[in-house]
């Protein structure tokens, strides 16, 4: 039996550039100037001629890198060469592994880490296909799923899930299309024909508000934080009076902080539409701020584990201990944008840019330069002094 080696070894693999690339025996990797790579062999089969006369000589693919390892090619080039010596064309004789629809999802999913924000996101869009795909064509191959198969997954939760449904659909759908362009399947990809076909039923999307406490209420209420010397307690303070989001508060560090400037600055990884965002720290702020420096800790908010922050539900739990369980840490965004459109008469652009979100068509963002600092900072101040009014002795 001949020696599955080679000149190429996994290293190689993972860091050689543009080109093709030898292995011996006909085996080659390519890597494409995308950065894509997969493997090919050359074969000559025996006594086939091409449309000239000559010796026929094909190229054949064995299917991307990222999902075939070296080893693996090398038994399937010598599968191949041993079919061509025979006098048999491997394009038509070859049986090729096919992964099963699970095998595929993990390795889509370990590719895709890089470009999602954090490694929850990630772990999310596993999930998803865990719990509501594998139980039913995780152990199928690649290329036996159809519309059928698809619609077992998505029928049972479209409905009363659907914004999981529709991100199911969008997962498979990204699995079956790195299988086609992987070599493992062909055709259409079932879930755009369903989608197509509006086989599933139309579902008006349902708007969810996050309960919020009215902003009358807030200042006895951060009066009662004030009373506690919880973590959990000043990360919420903090967060009433910034408007932020619960990870952008929990995931600050104390590199974003530039006190003498009196800015938070998050980057634009952290942000939820991707744009750096920098928030003016009011007196107030600062105030929540100082005790924290004592911590010296890489995150303001540090959680029970050294150098980590606080856990997501820390400050829900704190609101349910608090008698408060009707409202959600989200909601005080929308309570700070009700007192603003209700008390601040702040122009609507301005409310906006401190809750970080996006106003205006297109064209308007594009010549919006400016994120009115000044003009937010206004805002939040009056808005910090009316929080904390219930403070004053």
């Amino acid at each position: 039996m001949a020696a599955l080696g080679g000149k190429l070894t996994k290293k190689l693999v993972e860091n050689l550039g543009p080109g093709r690339h030898g292995d011996g025996s006909g085996l080659y990797l390519v890597v494409d100037p995308s950065g894509a790579r997969r493997w090919i062999v050359r074969v000559t089969v025996k006594g086939q001629k091409n449309a000239k006369g000559a010796p026929l000589r094909t190229d054949f693919g064995l299917g991307g890198a990222d999902v075939v390892t070296l080893p693996q090619a090398r038994e399937r080039a010598l599968e191949y060469r041993r079919m061509a010596k025979s006098g048999l064309n491997p394009r038509y004789n070859a049986k090729r592994e096919i992964p099963t629809f699970e095998e595929l999802s993990r390795q889509v999913h370990i590719d895709r880490l890089p470009t999602w924000k954090n490694p929850k996101h990630g772990q999310q869009w596993l999930n998803t296909l865990r719990d509501y795909a594998f139980p039913k064509i995780g152990r199928m191959p690649v290329d036996a799923i159809g519309q059928p198969e698809v619609l077992m997954c998505l029928s049972p939760i479209w409905t009363e899930k659907h914004e999981t449904a529709r991100r199911l659909a969008q997962r498979i759908k990204a699995v079956l299309d790195v299988a086609r362009a992987s070599g493992f399947r062909e055709g259409e990809n079932p879930v755009t024909a369903l989608r197509e076909l509006e086989a599933l039923p139309k579902v008006k999307a349902k708007v969810q508000h996050h309960d919020a406490m009215p902003w009358q209420d807030v200042p006895a209420f951060y009066a009662e934080l004030e009373g506690r010397s919880a973590t959990a307690a000043k990360a919420l303070q903090f967060t009433i009076l910034t408007a932020c989001r619960t990870s952008e508060v929990l995931d600050m560090t104390r590199d974003e902080l530039d006190l003498e400037q009196k800015l938070w600055v998050i980057p634009a990884e952290r942000m939820k539409g991707g744009v750096q965002h920098r928030v003016p720290l009011t007196e107030e702020m600062l105030r929540i701020l100082e005790p924290m420096k004592a911590l010296a800790s890489t995150y303001v908010f540090e959680g029970q584990k050294r150098h980590r922050p606080l856990s997501n539900m820390s400050m829900l739990m704190l609101l349910r201990r608090m008698g408060r369980a009707e409202f959600t840490v989200h909601g005080f965004r929308s309570t700070f944008r009700d007192w603003a459109a209700e008390v601040s008469g702040a122009p609507r652009e301005v409310a906006e840019a401190a809750l970080a979100h996006q106003f205006g068509s297109q064209v308007e963002r594009a010549y919006a330069r400016s994120d009115l600092l000044e003009q937010r900072k206004n805002l939040l101040e009056r808005w910090c002094i009316s929080v904390a009014q219930g403070c004053e002795e």
